[in-house]
Parts: structure tokens; sequence; C-alpha cells
């Protein structure tokens, strides 16, 4: 059998990481990079290695997300948002509060905005993408990206709601319009309020527990009641129970409807 098969079959059993939605040729050295540094020789050892040791699986976790930004990242994830998620919240209300916190350069907000505006094309809907850095903000309101990006995003979104360059994709117009973008630092400043759903994706990783338990907490807060938390493949809310919040998917969860 096909060990790094088998070593991905692993980690998404262990810690729901499916690494098969990665490119595997990106994947496989930023795996035997981290390998050699530990000292061992054969994925499967590596595998228990991180069984074994919260520091090194942190840092194989961190070092896979790293300049890792793409359209319909994790696909299998977006289309339980399309199938599920968001039809059960546009019962709730025909007009969403969309939160994607830590965006990035976009890719995220604008993936969430295609599938809500094909799902509801009439709603009066709010998105809201935010991140700490400015310079990449900037790059997401461009909405101007390399064609490798758009790698996994279903043909029929990328034929509707984008330009193409040379090697360079536009997000059209049409599409921009419905995000708004704002700086914003998740440790230190006030969040959006009566949000339907918070996208907050492989970015609380880079935090200590506690900044992960006080974020996860004013997420709850921010929510209406009813309202889901879509969280990124590399984590888990450990404490989501004690919070108040549900899980109704993998790596959704959804606060009490009251």
């Amino acid at each position: 059998m096909d060990q790094y098969i088998e070593f991905a079959k692993q980690i998404n059993r262990y810690f729901g990481v499916d690494l098969l939605q990665y490119k595997r040729p990106q994947m496989e050295r930023r795996i035997l990079s981290l390998m050699r540094t530990v000292g061992v020789d054969s994925l499967e050892k590596y595998v228990q290695v991180l069984r074994g040791d919260q520091a090194q699986l942190d840092k194989f976790m961190n070092h896979l997300t790293i300049n890792v930004s793409e359209f319909y990242r994790n696909p299998a994830q977006w289309q339980q948002l399309e199938k599920q998620i968001l039809p059960e919240l546009l019962q709730r209300s025909p007009n969403l509060k969309v939160w994607s916190a830590g965006c990035s350069s976009g890719e995220e907000p604008y993936t969430v905005a295609m599938i809500l505006n094909e799902l509801a094309p009439q709603g009066r809907h709010q998105i809201i993408a935010s991140d700490i850095d400015s310079a990449i903000l900037e790059r997401a309101q461009e909405g101007r990206y390399n064609i490798k990006s758009v790698a996994g995003l279903p043909e029929p979104y990328f034929k509707k709601y984008f330009d193409r360059d040379g090697e360079v994709v536009l997000v059209k117009p049409e599409l921009k319009k419905w995000v708004k973008f704002k700086k914003h630092d998740l440790l230190k400043d006030p969040y959006e309020i009566l949000c339907d759903l918070i996208i907050c994706r492989n970015v609380v990783i880079y935090f200590t527990e506690e900044a992960k338990n006080t974020i996860y907490r004013k997420f709850y807060n921010a929510l209406k009641p009813g309202g889901v938390l879509f969280i990124g493949s590399t984590e888990q809310i450990f404490q989501a129970q004690e919070i108040g919040f549900k899980s109704v998917a993998l790596f959704f969860y959804q606060k009490a409807a009251g």
C-alpha cells in the first residue's frame, strides 16, 4: 500500500485533518522536513511521535497551514456548509449576517459569498471579512489571485464569478460587492454581534489554550441563538459543551436556539 495514503488516513483518523485534500508534493516536502527535525525515518514512526508529543503535533499543524490559502479549501466542509448549514440558517432568516474572522487574502469570504448567492440571491446578506493584517486586506479587496488558488473550486463557480487573464484570476465586481473587509484583532477588538454564521478556520491554532478559550466564548456571544461557528480542520473545541456549543457536523458548532 502507498505509505503516504496510509499516513494520511491515520492523520485523518486521529486528528481530523484530511491530507488527501492538499496537494501531495507540497505536503510530502513539508512532512519530510518535519520528520528530519525529530529524527524519524518513516511515516509510520512519525504518526506515533505526533500521537505522543503535543508540541510536535502543534508544530505539524502549524507547518501544514502556513501559506496554504485557496478557494473552496477542504471541499467536503464547504459542501456541508452548502447542503446543510446554510439552508438551515436560511430557514430561520432570509437575510444572513456572516463574519469571516481571520480571512487572510479573502478566498474564504468570497467562497461563502458565492455559495450564499447561489442559495439565496434575493437576500440582503451581510458578509464581513476581517484580519489583523492591513496589507493582506488590501490584496483581498483587490480580488486578484493566481490561477492555482481556484484549482479546487467547482467549475460553475469559476465561470460565473471570475475573469481570467493568463495565470491570474480576478473576482468579478458583482461578487466583490457582497463582502465588506475590515481590520480586526481577535485578541483585542470588539466582536461583531448577532451573527448567523461565523467562519474562523485555521486561525486560533496559533494562540495559547487560554486565548483560544476566550476567543471561542466571544464567538459564542457574537452569534444569534441558533447561529453556527465553522472552524478549521486543524482545530477542535475541547470545551464546546461547557461554552454552550453543540456539534451539528464535523467542524460546525451551533449555539443553542434559546
